[in-house]
């Protein structure tokens, strides 16, 4: 540690750490320049229970000892201390806060986001615009405006959306706020220009900076402490062939007569697929495990389905309705979380399927009982599998046993894990979910255009928080939107066949139009194009198997950013609509109107598989590609590119 009056530096191999003191700030330098800094109007505060923010003023007193520098900071109220220790090491150090001579509810590290230059992590992105997440998806984070800045103040274990305590930058750092409390994350929409990360129920903060040579390699340090998957969540044929789920066709309008001939219609006109899987609409009351009367014999209609060749799959939750028959006897038996406020009651929540009380997984005989029910409709019905669509926990209610959200996680992810998730995956997240190896789809999209690219975008930003196998949202999109165009389904087929996984619901033959009550007929040409387009995901199946082999030995994405590969490539940093899978095939498909698009291509040599030829990086202005056309360029000169030149010449 070296000190003057103006500031405290400890240096280490790779980077050093700049503390000014007064103001007090944080500045991270890596070979003379900065990665990482704090922000202009404090690096840190701390909320009082009546809402007062006590902010840090310059630093009292500074010493080193053990490997890990002490630092009393004095604070906007006189009475109060911020006391903050830094614990450098290699590639990496810590950052502890906690304050004395008050009481806080929550503290916060607020960071200069222009010191990074650009931002990536966090995953799903919440924000205060309209439509948000189904439309949009800031890539990267830093490039949205307005009400499209990233606003969450939901963001922790239990949330809906996919979301990691993890955030890296262009300039090759990174955070990790260790904890699994609710937090309030904004980058740049509450104070402009500031990344805040406010940790509520606490006075005290443990959060890690990475400081590398590239952003890989920040990946590789977070995901050194959040683990990579034990193993691969999905099956040869889930990697090879859609799963086709009755959502977007139906809604929960569906019945047997509608999913029987919607499984027949797609077999007949050879749209390869692995699964038909029942959505919403099929139970009695949602929580009630039994058919409605729309399924008048469901397993005649299980039967069916596997006759074509299809395995049959349904949707599930653990949300219970109050006028459920399960309701009334989850209650009496204890099986529901209880309520903060009264403790003798269920606790009652609003879901998108109105109010509900939801199982407590924390109890041994609810676990059981809930199980049970699962394990019923696949021995009475020929059930092979399910689309968990729920939550576990819910930091409205009350946990119970001792647990908080990540044990609910865990405990949801391990009753997930006892049965085929077909694909359709499990939205189960934060710091050390990542082992399970779940397959991760996104939230729901709209139909249009600015959809399929907040899915490509979303899927990045999965990704790139430790979740490879990743799908976008049904192929097409669905909530509650008219039916995608022509050009937008055959697009989004093409996209996510140079995606780890696919998740298809839209028949390209014809799909009710729910907003304007008709039927909407497909011209013949959209049915070969996104057969086509499934075939080409069959065809780089095997390529795909390896990456995902390659995913549970190092944790390394299937799909990633054009960066991760071209860190030198200053290009690579803002290219949106683009992506790697694996190393070696970049994937450039049309997410626009048109018969064209501008490509770029990183330094070195590409295989041009439309044109068959070999050019070098750089930009191609109007790229031509008519509908039946998917841009793919494969790397010269990688372990994979003999494999993947077979495949696609």
């Amino acid at each position: 540690m070296k000190q003057d009056g103006r500031t405290v530096t400890v240096e280490t191999r790779g980077y050093r750490i700049d503390i000014g003191r007064s103001p007090f700030s944080i500045t991270t330098r890596r070979a003379g320049k900065t990665v990482l800094a704090t922000a202009a109007g404090g690096a840190f505060d701390v909320t009082r229970p009546d809402g007062t923010r006590i902010t840090p003023t310059q630093v009292r007193k500074a010493r080193w000892s053990h490997g890990t520098l002490s630092l009393d900071v004095a604070t906007s109220d006189a009475a109060a201390t911020l006391n903050v220790k830094i614990t450098p090491s290699a590639d990496r150090y810590q950052v502890r806060t906690a304050v004395t001579g008050t009481t806080a509810t929550a503290a916060a590290m607020h960071l200069d986001m222009a010191s990074g230059k650009h931002w990536y992590g966090h995953g799903e992105a919440k924000s205060d615009a309209e439509g948000e997440p189904d439309t949009r998806q800031p890539w990267p984070l830093d490039a949205a405006t307005g009400k499209e800045q990233v606003n969450d103040t939901a963001f922790g274990p239990a949330s809906y959306l996919m979301i990691e305590p993890f955030w890296f930058t262009a300039t090759s750092a990174g955070l990790y706020m260790k904890t699994g409390n609710l937090m309030h994350v904004s980058l740049g929409r509450v104070h402009p220009g500031v990344a805040d990360f406010e940790v509520t129920d606490t006075s005290a903060l443990d959060a890690t900076v990475f400081v590398e040579r590239d952003p890989r390699a920040v990946y590789q340090d977070y995901i050194g402490i959040a683990g990579k998957p034990q193993k691969i969540g999905a099956t040869p044929d889930q990697f090879e062939k859609p799963l086709w789920n009755s959502w977007a066709q139906f809604y929960s309008t569906v019945d047997q007569k509608g999913f029987l001939e919607y499984a027949r219609s797609l077999h007949d006109a050879g749209v390869l697929g692995h699964t038909m899987q029942l959505d919403d609409g099929w139970m009695t009351h949602y929580g009630d495990y039994t058919w409605n009367t729309k399924f008048p014999d469901p397993k005649g209609m299980s039967d069916q389905i596997h006759a074509m060749g299809y395995k049959f799959g349904v949707w599930i939750t653990q949300w219970i309705n109050l006028d459920a028959d399960n309701y009334q006897v989850a209650k009496d038996k204890g099986y529901l979380l209880k309520s903060k406020q009264d403790p003798s009651q269920p606790c009652t929540v609003t879901w998108w399927n109105g109010k509900a009380g939801l199982i407590d997984l924390g109890n041994p005989d609810a676990y059981k009982w809930y199980e049970g029910q699962l394990k019923k409709l696949q021995a009475d019905y020929g059930v092979d599998g399910f689309k968990f669509d729920t939550r576990f926990f819910d930091e409205r209610c009350a946990a119970s046993n001792g647990l908080d959200a990540a044990g609910y996680r865990k405990l949801g992810a391990e009753l997930a894990q006892q049965f085929d998730l077909q694909g359709a995956g499990i939205r189960v997240h934060w710091t050390g979910a990542q082992k399970y190896g779940f397959v991760t789809r996104t939230v729901d999209k709209g139909t249009d255009w600015a959809s399929l690219n907040a899915a490509v975008k979303q899927n990045l930003a999965v990704s790139v928080i430790g979740y490879p196998f990743v799908a976008t949202d049904m192929i097409g999109g669905s909530d509650s939107m008219p039916p995608p165009a022509s050009d937008v389904l055959v697009r989004w087929a093409q996209a996510a066949a140079v995606m780890p996984i696919e998740y298809s619901s839209t028949s390209p033959l014809k799909v009710y139009d729910f907003v304007n009550k008709k039927w909407v007929t497909y011209p013949p040409e959209v049915a070969r194009d996104y057969a086509a387009a499934t075939r080409l995901h069959a065809a780089l199946a095997p390529y795909i198997r390896v990456q995902a082999a390659r995913a549970v030995r190092t944790g390394e994405p299937i799909m990633k950013p054009l960066f991760f590969q071209h860190p030198d490539d200053a290009a690579s940093y803002t290219v949106a609509d683009e992506w790697l899978l694996g190393d070696a095939l970049l994937a450039a498909p049309v997410l626009a109107a048109g018969t064209a698009r501008d490509v770029h291509l990183p330094p070195g040599r590409w295989y041009d598989v439309v044109r068959h030829r070999v050019i070098k990086g750089g930009d191609l202005h109007g790229y031509a590609a008519d509908l039946n056309t998917v841009p793919l360029f494969v790397r010269m000169g990688t372990p994979d590119t003999a494999r993947l030149l077979k495949i696609l010449k």
